[in-house]
């Protein structure tokens, strides 16, 4: 399970790559700079549905669903999922 956390970590890295300030990406989302701050530093126990997607949505990010799985992934599908998303982050 992704928690909030885990995206607000997300939302750090693709927002430094973009060469994003706090101020501007809340600017493109339509959320303050103070939710911004909150979400980044762990201050924010709980952010609504619309929130979160306008701030991804403003990084080029989207939230995924997908089947749980009932077992923990391997070693090689880790190493999979990161190569990946490396592959992404060379694109941008």
């Amino acid at each position: 399970m992704l928690l909030l956390p885990s995206i607000a970590e997300q939302i750090v890295i693709r927002r430094k790559i973009l060469r994003l300030s706090q101020s501007g990406l809340a600017q493109k989302a339509h959320v303050s700079r103070a939710t911004v701050d909150a979400l980044e530093n762990g201050r924010l126990g709980e952010l609504g549905y619309s929130k979160i997607t306008r701030i991804l949505a403003a990084l080029g990010l989207e939230l995924k669903l997908q089947e749980a799985s009932p077992r923990r992934p391997t070693l090689d599908e880790l190493m999979n999922e990161e190569r990946d998303d490396q592959g992404l982050d060379r694109r941008i």
